[in-house]
């Protein structure tokens, strides 16, 4: 029996998530801003196999007081689809996946601009679907607060459907180009969507071809009651969050049997959790590492980042004291749900959970090559994931570091490709095609 295969995302923001990675010894600090060097580490995953190079974007500078934030070298990034439409022509396999808000965005320009990207790219275009957290962002959209938390996964879910439909605009063989008729396309072949629903109302046709995937894939993350019940429904990737095994294996078990029971194949969703992977040639030296990272973040940034995280005002907390009870928010519920556990499960103060958050809190992969092999191994074949959305310490040595050390050895174990499957991000992941829900 075939052994299981790894899937890697590089979680690029799009640069490392760890506050302190900027400052470290060696480490690129204008990479946010300097396209060749992005193209370099774009090529170095593709040429490390990696499934996708991943953007999160942001609607809002991050919402911290201004002595965290102007320590932060994720206060400004580019646009996600004209930095992606760039290296689109710079690789030549890796998936090009971006985050866009169903929330603060038109469905309409969503469908056209990732149709665009998959085109560009040959068929590598993935949507990472947010309702957006980020309580700011409302404030740059024309409103006044922050739509509630259920109604935005109820917008998303419509928001959803509309983009699909729209994807699905042509039949795949609509456009007849036949110069001696005349005839461009086959008006027959073309569906007019006529949404109305709840939040959205939207005509149609989109005005691009069937994109080369029939759909870029769907990718989503949260791990909220109603965020697995979205992904259940709509996600074939999910970026999730945990920090232990047994948390991973339980949430793989709900959303994928949620799936098997709305009719969808397991295996058509492949679940990624993201995790913070520090590489050394010893332990001690990946430890070392790891801690002289933590050691460059500040404590206002540290407590912005907890304040983020809980949804409320950390800084007001007794900073050696336990974390006391936190109000229910509008902001992240299962964000705010993982750093409450993390402080119980390892008696954290407000001080040293504030240190935690500031630098990453999540799942953390510290050693040698072949310990962190053994790991994601471990995660994959227990039914704790499906492969990682890789975060890395600094750039570009911590990047370079995994493609070197780690994928060889992955390789090597035989659950980690040599060569991509195929050219597009779905064959890569070995998901399927959607057929064209109009068109036959």
């Amino acid at each position: 029996m075939a052994k299981r295969q790894l899937r890697l995302g590089a979680f690029m923001r799009p640069v490392s998530i760890h506050t302190g990675a900027w400052r470290y010894p060696g480490a690129w600090r204008d990479t946010n801003f300097n396209f060749p060097r992005l193209r370099y580490l774009a090529q170095t995953l593709e040429r490390g196999k990696f499934d996708a190079f991943f953007m999160a974007d942001h609607l809002a500078v991050l919402n911290m007081p201004v002595e965290a934030l102007k320590r932060s070298h994720t206060v400004t990034s580019f646009e996600p689809f004209t930095l992606l439409s760039a290296l689109a022509v710079s690789t030549e396999r890796l998936g090009l996946i971006a985050t866009a808000s169903t929330t603060f965005d038109a469905p309409y320009h969503i469908a056209r601009r990732f149709a665009s990207l998959d085109h560009l790219s040959g068929g590598r275009a993935g949507w990472n679907i947010v309702t957006t957290s980020n309580p700011d962002a409302a404030l740059n959209f024309g409103l006044e607060e922050h739509m509630e938390h259920g109604e935005r996964y109820r917008r998303a879910r419509e928001f959803y459907d509309v983009v699909t439909g729209l994807w699905d605009s042509f039949a795949e063989d609509a456009f007849l180009r036949d110069a001696e008729s005349g005839i461009f396309f086959d008006p027959a072949r073309m569906h007019v969507l006529d949404h109305r629903g709840d939040y959205l109302s939207v005509r149609g046709p989109l005005n691009i071809a069937r994109p080369v995937q029939g759909w870029p894939v769907i990718v989503q993350a949260g791990a909220s009651d109603a965020g697995r019940q979205l992904a259940a429904e709509t996600a074939e990737v999910i970026f999730g969050a945990h920090g232990t095994l047994a948390s991973a294996q339980e949430f793989y078990a709900d959303v994928k049997g949620r799936m098997a029971k709305l009719g969808r194949d397991p295996e058509h969703l492949k679940i990624l959790p993201g995790c913070f992977v520090v590489v050394g040639d010893t332990l001690e030296e990946a430890k070392r590492k790891r801690a002289t990272l933590d050691s460059l973040v500040h404590y206002e940034s540290a407590i912005a980042s907890l304040s983020i995280a809980l949804g409320t005002d950390a800084s007001r907390f007794a900073p050696e004291g336990p974390l006391p009870e936190i109000p229910d928010t509008n902001a992240s519920k299962s964000g705010r749900e993982r750093v409450i556990a993390l402080a119980q499960r390892e008696g954290l103060n407000v001080r040293q959970l504030a240190q935690r958050l500031g630098g990453y809190g999540g799942l953390a992969m510290v050693g040698t090559p072949a310990m962190i092999a053994d790991e994601m191994q471990a995660w994959l074949e227990d039914r704790g994931s499906d492969g990682f959305n890789v975060m890395f310490p600094y750039l570009p040595g911590g990047l370079e570091d995994f493609v070197e050390k780690v994928v060889p050895e992955l390789q090597r174990r035989g659950i980690f490709r040599r060569e991509y499957e195929g050219r597009t991000l779905r064959e890569n992941l070995g998901l399927p095609r959607p057929k064209n829900r109009f068109f036959e």
